[in-house]
């Protein structure tokens, strides 16, 4: 039997009327099995099976929803009660941290799925005992707040042996709240002095903050950065409430600001985390619940879906959806702090992939344009689901991008863009692995 969480965060107790019923959006199921909820993450397993990942006061719990009509918790991982629990995955591992008193970093195998997982290890090292939050690129994890580091930097952790952790390089200039990390670039938030900051993390045992911004409002809380690397979104967690704005980065000297964003017809509802897939952002917006966005042009970001995972007010208040993820399969996750997951789905198509058809084999195309300035698109196609990497190189066997990083990708027709806007004229490689097979491809760039 579920039990009532009475630790709640309510800066304001004044009632605000229900939003506008849920638009374009349906449930396919929730659940609510436990006191209280956090963070949540997505990992698809090499069959293709959908699990959702769902962070819990006193532990994790892994749910099929693959199957519609038949959405269950598979396994559920005890820890360190925490009203904070953050995971990301890597390979067939998923990693979960939280802020509870020496809670550490968990390794959790996901390989004997669908039927159970396995708590490989709860691994830390001297002076580390609990993070807040946990972002992952490539074999690394980007530990922020907490002790994971001095002054709650970020810290990153070499995980190309996945049960075996390795301890790299820190910064520890300002308190980081939550970290996304583009081609060793790291957009840090930092919730505690209005800004975001840039580190370069080419060295991992070296991060250098080369710049920071300062925001325009208080509480820098995430961010998420779009495809084409041109726009960042970052959310706020204030009380005015937060808004989400979003920031021209294409050049790292003059970054702008473009517009703001807030939920359809609500203005008291405090948001929390952002996700981009493509071209849709998805927002866990606390008590307006789940908020689906078209970026598209970024200059009007248009709301188009939303489904309210706490539909009695909309509180100013940290209260409400925590966050959010979608799939390969359109399904949404969301989770609610009160109210568990949800699992929905939109009425129209959110594919953030060409639309996926039958192919008869592996292939990879010629980038086109070819010769290119500055931006070329490269299209290939695999016959089964599979973990994808596309690399580019340069004359000299340097990475130049990994522009996608052992992603999950469904069998059918895929493309990445790669833009050269910062790097000089000349011969470029393109190399894709997916399954047991590679292939590579030159390209040229011309200014």
């Amino acid at each position: 039997m579920k039990r009532i969480f009475a630790l709640i965060f309510i800066i304001n107790c004044g009632y605000t009327a229900a939003q506008l019923p849920d638009h374009n959006t349906y449930l396919l199921k929730q659940i609510d099995d436990y006191e209280s909820y956090s963070g949540s993450w997505g990992y698809v397993s090499p069959g293709g099976r959908e699990y959702a990942i769902l962070g819990c006061y006193e532990g994790t719990s892994f749910v099929d929803i693959t199957d519609s009509a038949n959405i269950h918790e598979v396994d559920y991982v005890p820890g360190v009660g925490s009203n904070w629990r953050e995971m990301k995955t890597y390979s067939h591992y998923a990693y979960v941290v939280s802020e509870g008193t020496n809670s550490k970093l968990q390794i959790i195998d996901l390989q004997y799925l669908p039927d159970s997982v396995s708590l490989i290890t709860s691994w830390n090292y001297s002076g580390y005992s609990y993070t807040h939050a946990i972002s992952q690129s490539g074999p690394y994890l980007y530990l922020s707040g907490g002790n994971a580091c001095p002054n709650g930097g970020v810290q990153i952790i070499d995980i190309t042996n996945p049960v075996a952790p390795i301890r790299r390089g820190n910064n520890t200039l300002r308190y980081v709240h939550d970290v996304r990390v583009w081609n060793d670039t790291l957009w840090a938030c930092n919730i505690n002095n209005q800004k975001v900051s840039i580190i370069n993390s080419v060295d991992k045992d070296a991060l250098q903050e080369v710049r920071n911004v300062n925001t325009l409002q208080a509480l820098p809380h995430n961010c998420a950065i779009t495809q084409d690397r041109k726009y960042l979104l970052v959310s706020y967690e204030n009380q005015d409430p937060g808004m989400m704005e979003i920031w021209n980065i294409e050049d790292i000297e003059n970054i702008t600001y473009i517009s703001s964003w807030q939920p359809t017809g609500i203005t008291t509802s405090v948001i929390h985390n952002v996700e981009i897939f493509g071209n849709i952002a998805i927002a866990a917006h606390y008590t307006a619940g789940i908020r689906i966005i078209d970026i598209s042009n970024p200059l009007q970001p248009q709301e188009i879906a939303w489904y309210d995972t706490r539909p009695q007010d909309n509180l100013n208040s940290y209260l409400g959806c925590w966050a959010v993820y979608k799939f390969p399969s359109g399904k949404i996750i969301g989770s609610d702090i009160t109210n568990g997951l949800f699992v929905i789905k939109t009425s129209f198509p959110t594919n953030t992939t060409e639309p996926v058809n039958i192919v008869s084999g592996y292939s990879l195309k010629q980038n086109y344009p070819n010769p290119f300035n500055p931006e070329t698109k490269i299209e290939f196609s695999i016959p089964e689901n599979t973990f994808t990497e596309l690399t580019v190189f340069d004359m000299l066997g340097n990475e130049t991008e990994k522009l996608i990083n052992n992603e999950f990708l469904l069998s059918g027709t895929h493309y990445a863009v790669f833009s050269g806007k910062d790097l000089p004229s000349g011969v470029y490689y393109y190399r894709i692995k997916a399954g047991d097979f590679t292939e590579t491809k030159k390209m040229l760039l011309v200014k």
